[in-house]
């Protein structure tokens, strides 16, 4: 009867330890002392920055101070036209007042109407306004039927003034709108436009300059109660 073999292990049951060894220090002999160790140094490298050299023009520079001279009182002077140079008038109805109005029939269709109008003048230049006259019309349905002007007078600088004018016409005829009136009539409301102007001059140190304000009113007026029903201003 045959004997087993042993047959080895595919793998070995144990792996070799590793083994690190340092590198052999240089030989000495026994005599001599071992060399000191190497001191431990620093180098330092110096940091270059670089620089822009900016080459300054000298021509440039007075060219550049001879321009902002002239150029500043040119804008200097732009900014005070601006401030100074005269505006219109604003005008504004501090008051509507309805005195009267009536329509005839007969003999011929005629509209009699007396209105008071308070007018608020507001300057905002910086010089006195001295105005000619303050004039206001009235008219129905784009028909003007009269005007009236008042007399003329001064508003400081940056001020304020009011000013009265009377609307008085009296048995106007109304030619082409005879049916609209007539339909205004009974339905109790009658549309009337007025206009009211101011014209005047600013004295710009040596110089005179125009100036003039408007504003225009749609007033609607009831002729049995003789009131103001509705009214609505605004300038032009």
């Amino acid at each position: 009867m045959a004997k087993p073999v042993d047959s080895e292990p595919l793998l070995p049951s144990a792996l070799p330890q590793p083994y690190y060894a340092s590198p052999p220090p240089p030989y000495y002999s026994s005599g001599d002392p071992p060399p000191p160790p190497p001191e431990p140094y620093l180098v330092v490298l110096p940091i270059r920055l670089r620089r822009r050299l900016r080459l300054r023009r000298p021509c440039c520079s007075l060219l550049s101070s001879a321009l902002a001279l002239p150029l500043a009182l040119v804008l200097s002077l732009a900014l005070a036209l601006f401030l100074l140079w005269p505006s219109d008038p604003d005008l504004s109805v501090a008051r509507l007042r309805l005195d009267r109005v009536r329509v005839v029939t007969s003999p011929e269709v005629a509209l009699t109407v007396a209105l008071g109008l308070r007018v608020r003048v507001r300057n905002p230049d910086f010089f006195a306004l001295h105005y000619d006259s303050l004039s206001a019309s009235i008219a129905y349905r784009g028909r003007p039927l009269g005007n009236v002007a008042s007399s003329g007078g001064r508003v400081r600088a940056r001020a304020v003034s009011y000013v009265d004018a009377e609307l008085e016409l009296d048995a106007i005829r109304v030619i082409g709108d005879v049916f609209y009136l007539i339909e205004d009539l009974a339905r109790g409301s009658i549309p009337l436009e007025t206009v009211t102007e101011v014209k005047g001059r600013l004295r710009l140190f040596f110089f005179d300059v125009p100036v003039q304000g408007r504003i225009s009113c749609s007033v609607y007026v009831n002729p049995e109660n003789q009131t103001i029903i509705e009214q609505d201003c605004y300038p032009e």
